[in-house]
């Protein structure tokens, strides 16, 4: 029996990082190739202002299966992966990172779920991080659980496998770090199921992070209170219509 998928699209969000993204390419064609019968690579370069568009323009001439996508300016995150998704065309879409620091040979710890779940998620087992950025990670995190009770252990680990109906049903608006917390609350509303597996986490070794930036963080806390704000409407407009529909059916026909 083929254990392969039909179609994966890998979307990998690239901002400055012409180090990385020819790697990054050719470890996704080697391993994505192993767990799916047509592979697409798409990578959307966030406005860098190094070489990453330079070198994405040869990776397409080389290779038909990837697919770029710039951005003339750098929108964030969320806006990166938001472009991929919209270009994607696989029956499954994964999406990583493109700093190298997963193993996507380890794509294969979750390709055996997809077809019990929705989402399959990746939670890094040990975080390859510094110290500020594990403490960071931590109460972001917590904040989360708290505010939009969403029970991940790894909110942001870019490491996740979705069926393609997931973005098909969601609204994603997020342009900076909160896209993966907004990819996980829009998935409880709707009822997809989500199953967790542990992965590997590896230190940068080229380019620089921006997850850290005063400015990305931020955003990302203004993106929060705006999606918690509108959570609570939906979450109120819910109950209402709940209460209404009880009230008829406790009044009975006819009154």
């Amino acid at each position: 029996m083929d254990s392969k998928l039909g179609s994966i699209s890998i979307v990998f969000p690239a901002y400055n990082e012409q180090d990385n993204v020819a790697q990054a390419v050719n470890a996704a064609r080697e391993a994505l190739g192993k767990y799916a019968k047509t592979v697409e690579i798409i990578v959307v370069n966030d406005g860098s202002r190094d070489a990453t568009r330079a070198v994405l323009d040869r990776l397409t001439q080389e290779d038909a299966s990837v697919v770029a996508v710039h951005h003339p300016h750098n929108r964030g995150y969320g806006a990166a992966l938001r472009s991929g998704f919209a270009v994607a065309r696989g029956e499954y879409v994964f999406f990583t990172d493109s700093d190298l620091q997963f193993d996507l040979e380890e794509l294969g710890l979750l390709v055996p779920w997809i077809g019990k779940y929705d989402i399959v998620a990746g939670y890094r087992k040990t975080r390859a991080d510094p110290p500020h950025r594990l403490v960071n990670a931590w109460a972001w995190n917590t904040l989360i659980r708290m505010s939009l009770g969403i029970k991940v252990r790894d909110i942001d680990c870019a490491f996740k496998l979705f069926r393609r109906g997931v973005f098909d049903s969601m609204q994603l608006i997020s342009a900076g770090a909160l896209i993966n917390t907004e990819i996980l609350a829009q998935a409880q509303q709707h009822g997809f199921s989500v199953k967790e597996v542990p992965v590997s986490h590896f230190p940068r070794l080229s380019g620089a992070p921006t997850g850290a930036n005063l400015g990305v963080i931020l955003r990302a806390f203004r993106e929060l209170l705006s999606m918690y704000g509108k959570l609570r409407q939906v979450r109120g407009s819910a109950l209402a219509s709940s209460a209404r529909v009880s009230a008829q059916n406790l009044s009975g026909p006819g009154t």
